[in-house]
């Protein structure tokens, strides 16, 4: 009988600290919550979207890209800079610097995005690669792996080789030789390999 009491009462003890474990245990931590909208950071993440949709689409040339992209590192170096000065956090003024900034950034993409400069890639094996750079470029811009810096570093590369090619092709009657051909390939190898580096290295775009 006295044996059988007590292990009621370790019973009932255990029972009460499940309880009390379970009403002491911390919260879970929050899912880290969006940018509130219309925010800095709202409006470089949507700025970002636009461009590597642009990209893509084609609508957006490599060295309008670069152009974007540098102008975009700018700004966010000067926001990085502006935090870093004030306990992480934006003065009223600085606010409202930034988005006179970002207001300019929004009307040059669309301005680029809706003029006559577009993107060709040709179905030639050329043209392929370099449409299949430029996606690997958006989805990276798009998923944050590459900065806007990193972005404006390839565009910048994508853009000479363009250059090249139509350089070339100017030069030959719209064709490439052979040789030009292997040396296209080759630039292309080293810009593919820069993506990848960049897209898998520790920096990522501010969120």
């Amino acid at each position: 009988m006295n044996r059988t009491l007590a292990m009621i009462a370790v019973a009932g003890l255990m029972a009460c600290g499940t309880a009390f474990a379970q009403q002491t245990a911390p919260p879970a931590p929050a899912a880290s919550a969006s940018p509130k909208e219309g925010s800095v950071n709202d409006r470089r993440a949507d700025q970002q979207q636009r461009i590597a949709n642009g990209v893509q689409s084609g609508q957006l040339t490599a060295g309008e890209t670069n152009n974007l992209e540098s102008r975009e590192a700018n700004v966010n170096r000067e926001i990085r800079d502006d935090r870093a000065a004030n306990d992480g956090r934006l003065t009223a003024q600085e606010h409202k610097q930034i988005n006179r900034q970002q207001n300019n950034m929004s009307r040059s993409i669309y301005n680029d995005k809706h003029n006559a400069a577009q993107a060709h890639f040709g179905n030639n094996e050329v043209g392929q690669r370099r449409e299949n750079q430029q996606d690997r470029i958006a989805n990276g811009i798009r998923n944050g792996s590459m900065t806007a810096g990193e972005a404006a570093r390839t565009e910048n590369r994508e853009q000479g080789i363009n250059q090249q090619v139509r350089a070339d092709r100017a030069a030959n009657g719209g064709r490439l030789t052979g040789q030009e051909k292997r040396q296209i390939n080759h630039e292309q190898n080293g810009a593919s390999r820069q993506i990848y580096r960049q897209k898998h290295n520790a920096a990522h775009a501010p969120k």
